[in-house]
């Protein structure tokens, strides 16, 4: 900031004794050499008074509040605010809005680099359950809110350390998937061996996956500020701020202030950072503040999500396409699996509410006869479709259309959520990146809106990484491109994927159907199609055209 003798006005408060002083000597000085004495003098008191000010370290510990000012001291407490910093205020290199899954795993990924691990981070999230420590019991009845992770996602938890936690709760591996739909001519089979894999994918409880990323962060040895409340405003440094510091004859602490991201929290704290990561979800305050724009739209559905129970433990992920949207049941281990039914808002409304046991029904016919015939093998199975494709043919299409275990009971609450697709236009601004569900949304058909997430967190850490070891600024948009350009085009083009799927099943259309159908055999029989699909899907490796 622009001090009042680089502005020209008169200063009438404020000012210094030593001003008044000095001025007085200087009259009173009549030869060159106590002229030098002085100048000599001054330079050795401006060194020491910075001197004093680089002592303060950037990474630490800083205290969650700011220190009050005695009321006799105001106006020096103006001109530091007019030099641009104050004493007391905590800053750091990263500053996280929003502890959630995704936030919280950008900083154990952080944590756990050699090259970042030295970093301070500040967690700024108001959930109790980052400061509570809240424990999860093996009795504890299990969530609706489950997430299928990759085994892209699984390797990034392997890799911070997070995933031993994981496996220390309920969670259920999966190797099979079969999805069909509703006009009996659609259906395919995925197995993990048909692209030489362990597994697809995994259904954990969200509540475990953040339990163990705080377990995770807890066990590491880094400096770390957790602040358990919301973001109130932020101040990004602008061209003239950064010109006024350089300007300013104050000290380089001024200039680097002035040229940090600025918080102010909702509890009065303030604070500064290099970098700041909305990792606040799709209503990102971070976002908004930043003035960062998004593209997107409504889908005009709802889902509905619960946690169900069978006689045995299920170990099969199973996806029908029904009118109305597609609906899933995912095994999450001790006989429970979850449902993740999309229909219009109207029907999600009535299906909330409705008795347990016709809710029950109702997904018991959804998964079976419902809305039409089981899907015929003999038709676009193995003895037909694969005859023109062998020896291409996978193991799993000649394996027949099996029926999902039924459902006996409900095992938890059912709630219901609008479904939407969000995208921002940009991710990164000057000291401003954003991740997961801030920076875009998808359907959640495929199950891959938090593993994209996880992709975004991968991919920054790498670009902080390289960009520490070269000696740059983290907050710098010309490193942040590098992530933007990274994650951009694989997020866009999941994004275009899963939108096409939720379009193609909104219409109801002969010729259409004959289509869809043929898009499903075909990836059912063809294996190298088939073992892409599952490389694709599983994260660990893009379309053939954006390789």
């Amino acid at each position: 900031m622009q001090s009042r003798f680089a502005s020209g006005k008169p200063e009438k408060k404020g000012v210094p004794l030593s001003s008044f002083t000095n001025y007085s000597l200087a009259r009173s000085l009549n030869t060159r050499g106590d002229m030098s004495r002085l100048i000599a003098t001054r330079r050795l008191a401006s060194n020491f008074f910075v001197s004093k000010l680089a002592t303060r370290t950037f990474c630490n510990d800083a205290p969650a509040k700011l220190s009050t000012v005695p009321h006799s001291s105001q106006s020096n407490k103006e001109l530091e605010d007019e030099q641009g910093f104050t004493n007391d205020v905590p800053q750091y290199d990263i500053a996280i809005v929003g502890g959630g899954m995704v936030g919280m795993a950008l900083a154990c990924s952080i944590a756990s680099m050699p090259l970042t691990k030295q970093l301070s981070i500040a967690i700024i999230d108001s959930n109790p359950a980052l400061t509570n420590g809240s424990s999860i019991k093996k009795d504890d009845p299990p969530d609706p809110r489950v997430s299928t992770v990759t085994p892209a996602t699984i390797s990034l938890f392997k890799g911070i350390g997070a995933w031993q936690y994981v496996e220390q709760h309920r969670h259920a591996y999966f190797d099979r998937m079969q999805v069909w739909d509703y006009t009996g001519f659609g259906y395919t089979r995925y197995n993990a061996r048909d692209a030489d894999k362990d597994v697809l994918g995994c259904v954990v409880e969200n509540k475990v996956l953040h339990k163990s990323l705080l377990s995770c962060l807890q066990n590491k040895d880094f400096k770390k500020t957790i602040y358990p409340t919301r973001l109130l405003s932020m101040s990004l440094p602008t061209r003239s701020s950064v010109s006024a510091a350089g300007a300013s004859q104050s000290s380089t602490s001024t200039k680097s202030l002035a040229n940090l991201a600025k918080l102010e929290l909702s509890d009065g704290t303030n604070l500064y950072a290099k970098l700041v990561v909305g990792a606040d979800g799709s209503k990102s305050h971070v976002r908004e503040l930043a003035g960062i724009k998004t593209t997107g739209w409504n889908y005009s559905q709802s889902a509905v999500i619960c946690t169900v129970e069978h006689p045995a433990e299920n170990f099969c992920a199973w996806q029908r396409f029904l009118p109305a949207g597609p609906i899933a049941l995912l095994p999450i281990g001790d006989n429970f699996s979850n449902i993740v039914w999309t229909m219009s808002p109207k029907e999600a409304s009535n299906h909330k509410i409705m008795n347990e046991d016709d809710f029950v029904k109702a997904v018991n016919h959804a998964l079976d006869f419902g809305y039409g015939p089981h899907p015929e093998s003999w038709v676009f199975g193995g003895n037909v479709l694969s005859s023109f494709f062998r020896p291409d043919v996978t193991s799993s299409a000649n394996e027949g259309f099996e029926l999902p275990p039924k459902v006996v009971k409900l095992a938890s609450q059912r709630m219901a959520f609008p479904l939407s697709l969000m995208h921002a236009n940009q991710y990164t601004s000057k000291r401003v990146v954003l991740i997961g569900d801030a920076a875009h949304t998808v359907h959640p058909l495929a199950g891959q809106g938090v593993n994209m997430g996880y992709g975004d967190v991968a991919s920054l850490s790498n670009v902080i990484a390289d960009g520490v070891a070269v000696g740059s600024d983290i907050g710098e948009v010309t490193l942040l491109k590098k992530y933007e350009a990274d994650r951009k085009t694989a997020n866009i083009a999941m994004m275009a994927v899963l939108d096409g799927f939720q379009k193609a099943y909104s219409v109801d259309f002969g010729p259409l159907n004959i289509l869809r159908a043929a898009a499903f055999n075909g990836a059912n029989v063809f294996a190298p199609l088939k073992k892409n699909i599952i490389s694709y899907a599983s994260g660990e490796r893009r379309l053939p055209f954006l390789s």
